[in-house]
This record gives structure tokens, sequence and C-alpha cells, in this order.
């Protein structure tokens, strides 16, 4: 997965909630764009969930990016 093909789904216009699918088979749900923030070197990624926590991940272990078909709504 490279950061450019993170960074368009982050930009898709009307946005539309994803998962990102790591090889170790955890898995982040992305709800807005501003949940994720990627390195200006494109190597990582932090995620932010509901409570604020977050996880830093490495892209190059990134194996999908999984945005449903139709139209979904943002909470």
């Amino acid at each position: 997965m490279t950061s450019e093909q993170l960074k368009a789904t982050l930009r898709h216009q009307p946005f539309q909630p994803f998962t990102i699918r790591m090889v170790d088979g955890r898995a982040f749900h992305v709800p807005h764009p501003e949940w994720v923030i990627v390195s200006p070197s494109g190597r990582t990624a932090i995620v932010f969930e509901q409570d604020d926590s977050h996880s830093v991940l490495d892209l190059m272990l990134m194996n999908e990016l999984k945005v449903p078909s139709g139209p979904t709504r943002i909470p």
C-alpha cells in the first residue's frame, strides 16, 4: 500500500468511511478523514480511535483499504 493510495482515499469526495487492514490481521475503522495523519515521509500513519487513543501504522504493512460500496452516512 502506498501513502498516495491512502491520501486519495482520505481526500475522496464525498468522503466514505473505510477500514484499513494490516498484514497481521488488525483492522482500523476510519469514520472521518481527520482521524488519520500521514507522516511527511509517507512511511507511517497515525490512526485515532473515538477515545483519542491512537495507533502508529507502517504503511508498508498495510494490505487493504476496504471502502464499502454505495452511499454511507457519516456519524
